[in-house]
């Protein structure tokens, strides 16, 4: 068990080597030196998601496939946190591992990336554009059914070669990951959150620890950025609510106004597109953990409400 005490051995943080995860690593590793005057390692990781690129993530596993290793890492004692993109985080942690921290978010929403269009209106008719979350195909299929929507898999630097290589007209990425690697120069628009409902967590990281490591995961809390955690509780037990995982297209995006947030969750149908995205909306005071999950709850069953059973059903 860890200590508070600044001679101990080093912390060490499980990470996928993508050059995003790595950014994301090294930021968590400055503020826990700066915070607590740790030495602070990282342990570099392959995972089972980086490895198969030729399929979906709905189609081989979701996207634990991303954290199952580094799980392994912490519950083997070579890693002491374990530090996510949180939209990648499945919805239900495996007994024994829980979510210490999240912190401050970075901008939530999707970005439209292409070398010749300025934006998805801008596309022409027929356009191939490329991106492999369910959740942004629903969504592109409402804005513009006209386009090719064809998968896109790799980390960021991969699925940016491919744009440029020309495989396809444009392709939807985070905002906060080309933010974050200085490849803002690279976006040609920033979609609107209620045009392009972000997925839950998004632009959020979360530091998981294994529930056993008390005192670690008190110093850790002290990381939390409390609107961010809130807004992505909330965010996560609508998908929670509705067996959310990268099979199920599913959107859930909290934003402050004032005390209050308001969280507008979206699902749709990729196999008929034609029918429209069941959308919701609800918005409460929120100041505790409970409340924020009580939140994502009535939003989940407001879309059931309009047939989200008959969607999951289907997929």
């Amino acid at each position: 068990m860890m200590t508070s005490n600044t001679t101990t051995a080093a912390w060490v943080i499980a990470t996928r080597e993508s050059r995003l995860a790595l950014w994301q690593a090294h930021h968590v590793q400055d503020l826990l030196r700066q915070r607590f005057g740790r030495t602070v390692e990282l342990l570099g990781m392959t995972t089972r998601g980086d490895q198969i690129l030729d399929r979906s993530l709905s189609k081989v596993g979701g996207k634990g496939l991303f954290v199952k290793e580094l799980e392994v890492a912490l519950e083997e004692g070579r890693a002491h946190l374990a530090v996510h993109s949180l939209k990648d985080v499945p919805m239900e942690l495996p007994a024994g591992f829980e979510l210490a921290a999240v912190l401050e978010r970075e901008d939530p929403r999707d970005a439209f990336v292409s070398p010749r269009f300025e934006s998805l209106d801008a596309l022409p008719h027929g356009a191939v554009v490329g991106t492999s979350s369910l959740r942004r195909v629903v969504q592109l299929q409402s804005l513009r059914p006209d386009l090719r929507i064809e998968p896109l898999r790799g980390n960021l630097d991969t699925r940016l070669r491919k744009l440029d290589d020309g495989q396809y007209d444009a392709i939807v990425l985070a905002a906060a990951g080309l933010k974050r690697l200085g490849l803002e120069a690279r976006i040609r628009q920033v979609f609107d959150a209620d045009a392009m409902i972000p997925a839950a967590g998004q632009g959020a990281l979360g530091i998981e620890v294994r529930t056993e490591q008390a005192e670690l995961r008190e110093r850790l809390a002290e990381l939390i950025h409390r609107p961010t955690w809130l807004a992505t509780l909330a965010e996560r037990a609508v998908s929670r609510a509705l067996g959310g995982s990268c099979s199920v297209p599913l959107a859930a995006h909290g934003q402050w106004q004032g005390d209050r947030l308001v969280l507008t969750a979206a699902i749709g149908d990729p196999g008929q597109p034609q029918q429209p995205l069941l959308r919701a909306q609800v918005g409460e005071a929120v100041d505790s953990s409970q409340a924020a999950e009580a939140l994502g709850t009535a939003a989940a069953a407001r879309l059931r409400e309009q047939g989200a059973d008959a969607i999951l059903s289907r997929l």
